[in-house]
């Protein structure tokens, strides 16, 4: 009988130490189709997709990107990619519509994502790499360039009045 007590104990211990870590879990909804990727970085590893409308686990955030958790696969999608909370056919519309237009929540209140770029720690540990400069530099192009771009799409150059008081 106390082998038994002591086997609930011990079951009841660990139910209160990983409730709270289960219920932070948050579900979300695929937005778009996207590449699910090893790392929070756009050049990361391919692990696998998700299709729109798919199902997700929200896991963690950093940046603008999410750790997430489907059927498949674990990795990292871009922020603008999930909503969060479970999909309907009409909230999927509105979901869109509320990101584009930073509008969220029950008030509508304006909100950002939080991207701001480099976290302090991240600053402090930054060294000048001079391949991802020269990477960088690759796709410069010339003012001859962007007209020719212009042109292939049928772009036409608008003047307008600036408003008053801007510079």
């Amino acid at each position: 009988m106390k082998k038994l007590k002591m086997t609930w104990l011990i079951k009841l211990a660990l139910f209160g130490i990983l409730a709270p870590a289960i219920a932070l879990a948050e579900t979300g909804t695929a937005l778009k189709a996207d590449t699910l990727r090893a790392e929070p970085f756009s050049d990361a590893k391919t692990l696998s997709t998700i299709a729109k409308g798919e199902s997700v686990n929200i896991l963690s955030k950093k940046g603008a990107w999410l750790q997430i958790k489907t059927k498949k696969s674990t990795g990292w999608v871009r922020l603008f990619s999930v909503k969060r909370g479970t999909a309907s056919a009409n909230n999927q519309v509105k979901g869109v519509i509320d990101v584009a237009s930073g509008r969220t929540g029950t008030g509508q209140v304006i909100s950002t994502t939080g991207v701001r770029g480099l976290n302090a720690e991240e600053l402090k540990a930054a060294k000048f790499n001079e391949q991802e400069i020269t990477k960088l530099e690759s796709f410069t192009l010339s003012a001859d360039d962007g007209q020719k771009f212009a042109t292939a799409g049928d772009l036409k150059a608008v003047k307008f009045a600036y408003l008053k008081g801007v510079k």
